[in-house]
């Protein structure tokens, strides 16, 4: 018989719910992900779960959208983590420095354990020329990097992604140290791919993708934001791009992670792919 896995967690990417008409352009239907977002809590609510993930971009637009969506959450019946995405700051100035406590975080960027898990939920809008209250220096500096990377040819160089700032690198570089130094595995989330390169990768995806290089203790790291998914493998980490529960008219995407001493178990429902994620020196 195999073994049962450690622990089982939730994963729900972009729901990304505004009361809209569908962007058929972008086969986006916001108005249906409040149904979709029922579908996969009821189904979710089947199973033993340590926590439930959702990886930004919660609403589409507009501050009112919380009101409609955050009380969906309230079926379920396991912890609730969440990060913001870019669409989650589509709202009105005088909202942006609250919209962390409106969803219920503790902060911005955080990290939590579980059974010899640690788990790094970052905050990419950090440097962005939208999350920021207007005038802050960090909407240049985003631009900045912007047109650095449009320089070089990259295709990241994008309005609708972010970065993260020094000061939350030196957090994210120190809570790697302990990990490792507790013996604890890590998974790092943000709404923004790093890897395999895309248009819709962070403003510093290298950097990020450099440091987490340096630590083999990093078995995967979890991300949103390109609805279409992606998936990749650099320096021993699997890279799992979640696609968009708000696309397409009538199917959903989320999924159900089993983590076991030797592999990760991601299943798929809807679009979402299913994977076995090996994991070496397990």
């Amino acid at each position: 018989m195999p073994s049962a896995p450690l622990f089982r967690f939730g994963v729900i990417a972009d729901p990304q719910y505004a009361d809209l008409a569908p962007n058929l352009t972008l086969n986006r239907y916001p108005a249906k992900s409040l149904d979709k977002l029922r579908d996969a809590i009821e189904e979710f609510n089947r199973h033993d779960l340590a926590f439930v993930v959702t990886l930004g971009d919660i609403i589409d637009r507009e501050w009112k959208s919380f009101d409609a969506i955050l009380p969906v959450y309230e079926a379920l019946r396991h912890r609730k983590h969440f990060l913001l995405g870019n669409h989650d700051f589509a709202v009105a100035s005088e909202h942006l420095s609250t919209v962390p406590a409106r969803v219920g975080m503790p902060s911005a960027y955080y990290d939590f354990g579980h059974s010899g898990y640690r788990f790094i939920a970052l905050d990419g809008n950090e440097i962005s020329v939208f999350a920021p209250p207007e005038g802050d220096p960090r909407r240049q500096e985003a631009k900045e990097m912007m047109r650095v990377l449009e320089s070089t040819g990259a295709l990241n160089g994008q309005r609708w992604n972010g970065a993260i700032g020094d000061t939350q690198y030196d957090w994210l570089a120190a809570k790697l140290r302990e990990a490792k130094a507790a013996g604890e595995k890590v998974i790092v989330m943000n709404h923004y791919p790093i890897f395999p390169d895309n248009a819709h990768n962070a403003l510093n995806s290298d950097r990020l993708l450099a440091l987490l290089a340096e630590h083999e203790h990093v078995v995967a790291y979890l991300n949103g934001h390109n609805h279409a998914g992606n998936f990749g493998v650099s320096g021993g980490t699997y890279f799992v791009n979640f696609k968009g529960m708000v696309d397409t008219e009538d199917t959903s995407a989320y999924a159900i992670v089993a983590v076991y001493n030797d592999r990760l178990e991601v299943m798929g429902f809807g679009r979402e792919d299913s994977r076995v994620l090996a994991l070496s020196g397990a």
